[in-house]
This record gives structure tokens, sequence and C-alpha cells, in this order.
């Protein structure tokens, strides 16, 4: 399905498409694509990567942890097919937004994070701030992440949101492809951080994306079946508002070839 142009709508219909995109994903991961060890919620994440948000209280029955995964895709075997891997040496809807978290069933602590971009994530210095220092703790506390933002650059992350947190890491001349301006990264979490960068633009079908699970292991997530099966929730008005042919100025009315006629 092609990404649509999340733009010509209000902040509040992508807040309803956002919430129901995270819930297909999050059931995705759990029917089968996270390795039995592992598990993901939709849950919201506001204050911070604090002790009661990394780690929920077990259950009594829980199991030690393993030392690797059972399933999942190895880095060294198979790395994912992006355009750019990089090394290193808010809004009311914005902080009403909802994350998949993943877990690991022994402790409970969060392993992975998939954070879908809202507009109040950008539209003003704080909210870009407050992301970029979210995603820093992350990956401060070994937390890998997968970020995904359908919204074009603005004159805050000229570049997308993957250079203004890719700044604090490293120092880097990052630029999206001009006829690209959409980011889905895919973030190695620890001392030393990963990016795996694939830029996308509207009218292009989602690729799958890797999310990691240690700093060896990933799964592929199948975004594009996911965004489809959020669509079809989107309210009827809303779609044809989202797909309808824009309004083309006079001057765009004009014959090509300069005729009149």
């Amino acid at each position: 399905m092609p990404i649509h142009d999340w733009t010509r709508v209000d902040a509040g219909i992508f807040h309803h498409f956002h919430h129901t995109w995270i819930t297909e994903i999050q059931r995705a991961l759990n029917r089968g694509l996270l390795p039995a060890e592992y598990y993901a919620l939709a849950e919201q994440i506001a204050g911070g990567l604090g002790p009661d948000v990394l780690a929920l209280q077990r259950p009594a029955n829980g199991a030690p942890v393993p030392s690797e995964p059972t399933g999942g895709i190895a880095l060294a075997v198979s790395p994912p097919r992006v355009e750019f891997r990089l090394r290193s040496e808010t809004d009311r809807y914005a902080a009403r937004a909802k994350a998949v978290v993943v877990r690991h069933k022994s402790n409970h602590r969060v392993v992975a994070i998939v954070e879908i971009i809202s507009p109040g994530n950008k539209n003003n210095r704080h909210g870009l701030r407050t992301l970029v220092e979210k995603v820093q703790e992350m990956f401060a506390g070994g937390v890998h992440l997968l970020l995904l933002d359908l919204f074009p650059p603005g004159p805050r992350d000229p570049q997308g949101v993957h250079k203004a947190i890719w700044d604090e890491v490293a120092d880097n001349d990052f630029t999206l492809p001009k006829e690209r301006q959409l980011t889905l990264a895919a973030y190695l979490a620890g001392p030393f951080p990963e990016a795996f960068v694939q830029p996308v633009a509207d009218g292009q079908s989602l690729p799958e994306m890797p999310l990691f699970l240690t700093s060896d292991v990933y799964v592929s997530v199948p975004l594009d079946a996911t965004y489809e099966a959020a669509w079809a929730d989107v309210p009827s008005v809303w779609k044809e508002a989202l797909t309808a042919e824009p309004r083309q100025s006079p001057s765009d009315r004009q014959p090509k070839n300069g005729s009149t006629a």
C-alpha cells in the first residue's frame, strides 16, 4: 500500500491512525515474529525510561534469562537491507502517543521500542528536544529503537528527525535524498550506537525494517502489512481526503507546451 501524505489532514486524524498502527505492529510481533522469550505491549512512555518503565513486576513463575534468543535474524549473517548504515564512535497528541514496547519474559525489562513520530514531536523546539533526549536515554539504557517518521522535514529538522538524533551521537553530514523525505530508522543501542536508515516517499510502499532484540539479533517488522491493516480503520471521510487528487493552481492547469488552445 502506498504511504499517504498525512500533512493533508489534522494531527488528530494521524493520532487515530498512529494508535491503530501501533496495535497492528504489536499484534504482528506477538503472533510469531518475536522469539518465545519476548513479548510486545502497546504502552505510553511520557516521563522517560525510569525503573518503573524499564521493568514490570515479574510473575511468580518468571523464567531465567537465556543467553541468546531462540529465533530472530543474526545481524552478522543477514544485515538489514537499508540505504544507509552509520556507526558512531510535544504537543498533546505526542504526549498521548503510544509505542510498541518489547520486553523479555524473564525479567520483563524493556529491550526494544517501536516509535511512530507524531506532528507534535517536530512542530516546536520543545517537542523535538524531548524526542532527541528520550532517544539518547534509550541508547544509554541499552534499549533498541525502530523509528518511523511519515512527515517531511521542517524548519527544526531540515534533514529529518534521524539527523537531529544522530547529531547527538557523532558529527555527521547525513542528507535525505530530495525525492525521498520520509525516514525509517532502526537503532542498535549501547555506548556506540549504530543506525540503519531507509528514506522513503509518499506513494511508496513501506519496506520491512529491523527491530533489534540484542546487539546481534533482530526481527523484520512488516510495516506495509500493518500499515494497510491500520488504514482499514480510518473513517471513509478521511480516506477520501488523503487519497483525493490535489487541487491544481491556475498555473498548473496551463498546457505544458505553452499553447492556449
